[in-house]
């Protein structure tokens, strides 16, 4: 697409220009972070237990010692050969962010109901360090829209506060949940699908290129992402491994 050529002075004024609806934005978002923070919360009443590379550990404990869990819900079922691409190019960004969130009282963890043995694998494969545990025989993917059974998926799922269909059994989300005091546990908050999009840094480092995210003409907005070890020429391992 064609852009105008124009002076120095014409350019700084149409930043400006842009520079004053950015803040709008920013202010925008800082509003509607505001009140995703003031939504109620709902007591988790039911014991989850998950499979870790430390042994068993239950909702609770999986906080670490914080107050606040964020927990991501990756698209890894049993049985998969590997973990889902779109998934895999969210938790490129994950090991960087780990120590940061620390730092702010919160305790990231992946979650996939894929049996530990095979989340073990693929994270190997991928050179990733963070927390990824397995909820194989809970309950909890299904209590937070994440998983559907093959009957279920014949008709319409709920998946991100909708009915509708849904074309695999594994879905991508974010829970967030909080500790008190007296050790009992609420969850604040779920995201899915394009909610999703804030933790893709990548996709925001291209919001800064001249040709931004570049995906109009393809079939799907993610058609071009792959494991990272798939594009062209990459390592076979993550570079922050």
């Amino acid at each position: 697409m064609p852009h105008t050529i124009v002076s120095q002075a014409e350019w700084l004024t149409a930043r400006k220009a842009l520079l004053a609806r950015e803040k709008e934005f920013s202010k925008a978002r800082d509003q509607l972070s505001a009140a995703r923070r003031a939504l109620p919360w709902v007591k988790v009443d039911k014991t989850y237990v998950f499979d870790g590379p430390n042994g068993k550990q239950t909702l609770p404990e999986l906080f670490d010692g914080k107050s606040q869990l964020l927990v991501y819900h990756f698209m890894l079922g049993p049985g998969w050969v590997q973990g889902c691409p779109s998934c895999s190019f969210l938790a490129d960004h994950f090991d960087g962010a780990v120590a940061h969130l620390a730092q702010r009282d919160v305790t990231l963890v992946v979650v996939s109901r894929a049996p530990l043995a095979e989340i073990e694998a693929y994270k190997k494969r991928m050179g990733w360090r963070f927390k990824w545990v397995s909820s194989y025989g809970s309950d909890f993917n299904r209590d937070y829209h994440v998983s559907f059974s093959k009957d279920e998926m014949a008709g319409e799922v709920e998946y991100n506060y909708a009915m509708g269909k849904f074309p695999s059994e594994e879905a991508p989300g974010i829970s967030a949940f909080i500790k008190d005091e007296a050790g009992e546990v609420f969850h604040t908050y779920s995201a899915y699908a394009r909610g999703l999009d804030i933790l893709i840094g990548t996709y925001h480092f291209l919001d800064f290129a001249p040709k931004g995210r570049d995906e109009d003409g393809l079939p799907w907005t993610m058609a071009w992402v792959r494991r990272h070890d798939e594009y062209e020429g990459a390592a076979k391992s993550c570079c922050c491994s």
